[in-house]
């Protein structure tokens, strides 16, 4: 009796069980959801790059190129100003403005639980990046520099994969906005 008492009585016994299923410690959940916005960010940047490049080297100074017959075509252009060519004196506010979205989301990226935000976010952080980039490299000069634009759909104004990829997200976050989730993965309905 004295020997199950022993057993059945000792704290190394009733510790046994705990110290025997290794503790699992569940990875910060926020940590994947920021690693896709980073990954969406850096695909949006190089697609958005690589396209200007080869726009730059093999469009620019030539004639259009139709795509969809007059209702799609590519044509080289140097905007700089913001969207639909308005704006062309404040060429160095808009690099302000790229500048401070981009710190902004990579600020918030420290709250971000949500892989839809993370995808929206993605978007803008590499779109504004890829407008940054020609703002700050492309001439005229540095934080006067033009925007390389090509997709020219008729009636429309012309625009890179940069804009495409803001537009996006700003559209995603929109619609995001409009169904209560919030960045910290949080749904809430007003």
């Amino acid at each position: 009796m004295a020997e199950a008492e022993s057993v059945i009585g000792t704290p190394d016994s009733a510790g046994a069980d705990e110290t025997a299923v290794p503790e699992e410690r569940p990875q910060p959940r926020g940590k994947r959801k920021i690693a896709a916005l980073f990954v969406v960010a850096v695909l949006a940047y190089l697609l958005d790059l690589g396209s200007k490049m080869l726009v730059v080297a093999e469009l620019e100074g030539h004639e259009p190129i139709k795509v969809i017959g007059d209702l799609l075509r590519f044509e080289a252009i140097r905007n700089p100003g913001a969207a639909f060519g308005m704006g062309e004196a404040f060429t160095i506010i808009f690099t302000v403005i790229a500048a401070v979205v981009i710190a902004v989301i990579i600020r918030l990226a420290r709250k971000l639980y949500s892989l839809p935000w993370a995808i929206a976010l993605g978007l803008l952080l590499g779109g504004a990046l890829g407008n940054l980039t020609d703002r700050i490299f492309r001439s005229p000069g540095v934080f006067e520099g033009a925007v390389v634009d090509f997709i020219a759909p008729k009636g429309f104004a012309v625009f890179n994969l940069a804009d495409s990829a803001i537009v996006c997200g700003g559209i995603l976050i929109v619609l995001l906005s409009f169904r209560g989730l919030d960045p910290d993965g949080t749904v809430h309905k007003d």
